[in-house]
């Protein structure tokens, strides 16, 4: 399998990010995966920007990659802008292309009266001025991946595989180029097994240029799946996987989750909505990037792992139950400096693990219980006072609650300052 992805990649520092290698481990998982770079992108050499690639230079430059890999013949998958590549490449190499899987892709990405659902040019130039003002930043992320929009760790990634992709003319260059694409003419001449996949509420591009594609496409399997996110390795992965690896290998792989023992700790700021509305935007901004970088450093020594940021909320998780207190103590008295004050809650139980997530009853009940701490108070249940027995940490009972969603009465403890 050739991976094609979109507008820019870094093949290095692609496995910098947890959800992108997992989902590259997963593709190599059933296929012999060939990744690369594109002309003038990555850790291909660069070019000029008046000497980018056009997409019947790029398909040449797929031909090559596969010559040099010794792939006489591959199921090309298509990401993006890599789907009317694959495609194209598909309709003119048959003879070397065992299957086209296009993700997220488009035939044409300009509106027109026959094609209505395509962005005008006035947005794409609103989008074009946005990137030239603001690469390596954050851009972009609200549309093309809006579960993480807010997660800094994921912020941060983002910003930096734009700076290590291309330079910000070639990447506003490249962009041009791909809004100019129209492979609808050659839709019909495909005649290989084509796959085409789209997220519902995908926020970047309509799921109605996918079906048109599937409907020009002689033969062509269109699966709709849920979610927004464009970017692939992000949100409802497993859904998306499961279906390449049945299209290619005629397998659906069974669902496997895994559960381990963790503690979790979720905290959040008292207060938060009256010290942003004093604050304003762009002061809150800037504390709220101080607080989950604190925040996240304190986890990251404890041995902890960031599950999720959202707003003034940080889940957390670690593999034992005293670090996880300790590193709550130590937030607490971290952020104080930056004059918040925190609640968190804790919990030890079974987690399902899929991936980069964690869920079940236990991280419900590690939430509920956050929410019966009061400020600069953290709070945990019986469990966790058990199992860190002879540690030091000392304990104030706070008596039987009823936790909302959770069955029967449990007991609390506050850690004692």
């Amino acid at each position: 399998m050739v991976l094609v992805h979109g507008w820019i990649s870094h093949l290095e520092h692609q496995w910098e990010d947890p959800s992108l290698a997992r989902f590259l481990d997963r593709l190599a998982s059933f296929s012999r995966l060939i990744l690369f770079d594109k002309r003038g992108t990555g850790l291909s050499d660069r070019v000029a920007d008046s000497a980018l690639p056009t997409l019947e230079q790029r398909m040449d430059d797929v031909r090559a990659v596969m010559d040099a890999a010794g792939s006489t013949r591959a199921a090309l998958f298509g990401v993006s802008e890599g789907g009317p590549l694959s495609a194209l490449f598909a309709a003119t190499y048959p003879m070397r292309t065992s299957a086209l899987i296009m993700y997220g892709a488009y035939a044409k990405w300009i509106r027109d009266a026959d094609y209505p659902w395509a962005p005008s040019r006035e947005d794409h130039e609103a989008a074009f001025k946005a990137y030239e003002e603001h690469w390596g930043t954050p851009i972009g992320l609200k549309v093309l991946a809006p579960s993480v929009a807010s997660d800094e760790r994921w912020r941060q990634w983002w910003g930096q595989h734009q700076r290590l992709s291309a330079s910000p003319g070639a990447g506003v260059t490249l962009y041009r180029m791909n809004v100019e694409i129209d492979i609808r003419q050659i839709l019909p001449t495909i005649r290989v097994p084509t796959l085409i996949l789209h997220r519902l509420g995908d926020c970047l591009m309509n799921p109605a240029g996918a079906k048109y594609m599937a409907g020009q496409i002689p033969d062509a399997k269109y699966v709709e799946l849920p979610g927004e996110d464009h970017i692939a390795w992000i949100g409802e992965v497993d859904i998306l996987l499961a279906e390449i690896q049945e299209f290619v290998t005629g397998v659906r792989p069974a669902s496997e989750v895994d559960r381990i023992l963790a503690t979790v700790l979720f905290v959040d700021i008292v207060g938060s909505t009256d010290r942003a509305a004093a604050l304003g935007d762009a002061r809150w901004r800037d504390l709220m990037n101080n607080y989950q970088q604190q925040v996240g450093k304190e986890v990251a020594r404890l041995g902890g792992r960031v599950i999720n940021t959202a707003g003034d909320g940080v889940f957390a998780s670690f593999d034992g139950p005293a670090r996880a207190v300790r590193c709550a103590c130590a937030v607490r008295d971290g952020v104080a400096a930056l004059g918040l004050t925190v609640r968190s809650g804790l919990h030890t139980g079974e987690c399902e693990v899929d991936g980069d997530k964690i869920a079940g009853i236990a991280v419900h009940i590690g939430a509920r219980v956050a929410a019966h701490a009061g400020p600069g108070e953290i709070l945990l249940s019986s469990t966790v006072k058990d199992l860190v027995a002879g540690s030091g940490l000392r304990f104030v009972d706070r008596g039987s609650h009823t936790l909302k969603g959770v069955a029967g009465r449990w007991r609390l403890f506050a850690v004692q300052t």
